[in-house]
């Protein structure tokens, strides 16, 4: 790998934070023009992905990107065909071909074949280009609390649509009340299947970072930051999650959140494949960095997708056909929360 592929770590990469808040600076800080291919990569690394667990691979050369599973980080309980996972790849290319245009290069991704596990994106040089997509690229994120409820005005519908549409994805908008209680309705049978497994909570639980010290330490996970909930020793935390964390509390919480939406996004790629479902996360990737330019919140609402018993009703109640629902979100307008952190890329890239 040549001198000129990857530049050395900045001094933000190399420093140890001390705080959540000092980690999160680090993390989502702006992209340095100069970083190069370095910086690209690690713009893929704030793709959204499942649980948070940064399940990709980078291999980088001087004109070459190839991004591939890190299975060693999957979630076989609540994807065990590795459907999110490849999403959560389709996420960080999406990411990477965006910030590539905004550093200086032009940016052409390929999947050798339907079912093949590595994504290849070949980079020529260019001109620096102004790209609102990649400016969002550190200020996007999945916002898992109420929103206020106001309706989205039918332009900035508009423009989300469109952006999801990507790659033969079909993008769903849902705004009207009884189909989104409709379609809470299949969140809450999902949430409570979900909740009644034990290998789905052991999961689940394996990935909560529950105060800010596990979450410096581990750099991945569902901090507890991020969804609003307060700071805890896991001594504390642990036991007392089967207390807070009930049955009919999450299905209240998604009651709430759902109904203080503006809408439903729902993502359909043409094909149920490795590369339908790569599609899905570069359509998502889109339409939740366009989101993000113009104020408009969104988190994920996937157990309908996630119980196999219930895939196909949500799909015959979206009248999807033969498409799978890949992915589901809420969207609508209302405050931030303290992101997610990201491991350095490092943890992320094949060496030479």
């Amino acid at each position: 790998m040549g001198a000129a592929a990857i530049a050395r770590p900045s001094f933000a990469e190399t420093a140890s934070p001390k705080t959540y808040d000092a980690a999160v600076q680090i993390t989502w800080r702006p992209l340095d023009p100069a970083g190069g291919v370095r910086e690209i990569v690690r713009a893929g690394t704030l793709g959204a992905n499942s649980h948070n667990t940064q399940p990709w691979r980078f291999t980088v050369s001087e004109k070459q990107i190839t991004i591939g599973p890190d299975f060693s980080r999957r979630c076989p309980s609540v994807d065990p065909d590795d459907h999110h996972l490849f999403a959560s790849l389709g996420c960080a290319v999406e990411n990477t071909v965006q910030a590539a245009s905004a550093l200086g290069f032009k940016a052409e991704q390929r999947i050798e074949a339907s079912n093949s596990d590595r994504i290849t994106i070949t980079l020529d040089r260019g001109q620096p280009a102004h790209n609102e997509l990649a400016a969002a690229i550190i200020k996007r994120q999945c916002t898992r609390t109420e929103y206020d409820g106001r309706a989205v005005n039918a332009e900035d519908m508009d423009k989300v649509r469109a952006a999801g549409t990507l790659d033969g994805v079909q993008c769903m908008l849902v705004t009207d009340r009884s189909r989104m209680d409709a379609i809470l309705d299949y969140v809450v049978q999902g949430n409570t299947a979900q909740m009644r497994d034990p290998a789905f909570m052991a999961e689940l639980i394996s990935w909560i970072r529950f105060n800010d010290s596990m979450g410096i330490e581990h750099l991945d996970g569902l901090s507890g930051r991020s969804s609003g909930n307060p700071s805890l020793p896991a001594w504390i935390a642990r036991p007392l999650l089967r207390f807070v964390m009930t049955e009919k509390g999450e299905n209240d919480k998604y009651a709430k959140q759902i109904r203080s939406s503006a809408g439903i996004a729902v993502f359909a790629a043409a094909s149920n494949d490795k590369a339908g479902w790569i599609a899905a996360g570069r359509a998502y990737q889109r339409f939740s960095l366009l989101a993000t330019t113009l104020g408009i919140r969104q988190a994920f609402i996937n157990q309908p997708t996630e119980v196999p018993s219930l895939r196909p009703q949500i799909a015959s109640y979206l009248r999807l056909g033969n498409r799978r629902p890949d992915l589901i979100v809420r969207f609508g307008r209302g405050p931030t929360l303290p992101p997610s952190l990201r491991r350095p890329i490092e943890a992320a890239i094949d060496p030479s």
